[in-house]
């Protein structure tokens, strides 16, 4: 089966599903990514562009992925972003890389750029009934992105609620820490959500949710075809 994932930044990928990442390829299926803002070039304690793509290709070369496409879009100015564009792009990744089940954010992140992809990807995947010769959709899964999902203050949206646990064993989530750290200035110390420390009690507690010792959550929100 084929799957893509969605994001804003480079790292979303990894802090939102790396270890299913890792799982998923090592059951034989496809994985790719699409990274809207390929630069990232509002980040703070960004490497040089040329070091981000290193980073990039580094930390999902371990993890198997088949293939990445990166997109142009300003860090932090989705919202300035024809909303067109935004589902176009991401319309063309799924067409490419024929994907049956696509994750990407919750639209109630606290990160601007992380809801526009959001509400950008729920209409592209919609993109199979509206051209013919376009793999169908089977499912599409929101998935939480620590020190983004969990600073989801506006309490007018719905919250992440997590609904799909996709078991992983301890090495997947080993190798998502060390994928993660690939990224230069993106890991940072305990207790930080995006510490070694957190990330691995966060598998821990949604694996003790679904009576698994590791899991990570997502949120599926439309299933079709199964």
């Amino acid at each position: 089966m084929n799957y893509l994932i969605a994001v804003a930044h480079p790292d979303d990928e990894v802090l939102g599903a790396g270890a299913t990442i890792y799982k998923l390829i090592q059951e034989g299926h496809a994985v790719n990514v699409c990274i809207l803002s390929g630069e990232a070039s509002a980040r703070n304690y960004r490497p040089k562009t040329e070091e981000l793509y290193k980073d990039v290709s580094n930390s999902l070369d371990l993890l198997g992925v088949k293939k990445v496409i990166k997109g142009e879009f300003p860090n932090i100015e989705f919202n300035t972003v024809p909303h067109l564009k935004l589902t176009q792009f991401i319309e063309k990744a799924i067409e490419e890389t024929k994907s049956e089940v696509v994750f990407t954010h919750h639209p109630s992140d606290l990160n601007n750029d992380h809801l526009h992809t959001s509400l950008a990807c729920q209409t592209a995947v919609r993109l199979f009934q509206r051209k013919s010769g376009v793999t169908p959709l089977k499912e599409l899964l929101f998935m939480e992105v620590p020190s983004a999902t969990d600073w989801s203050l506006n309490k007018g949206m719905n919250q992440f609620n997590p609904n799909t646990f996709i078991e992983v064993e301890e090495e997947a989530i080993e190798i998502k820490i060390k994928a993660l750290s690939m990224y230069r200035g993106v890991m940072r110390p305990y207790p930080h959500p995006r510490s070694c420390e957190v990330l691995k009690g966060l598998a821990a507690y949604r694996g003790g949710q679904a009576g698994m010792i590791y899991a990570e959550s997502f949120e599926s929100v439309l299933r079709r075809g199964f």
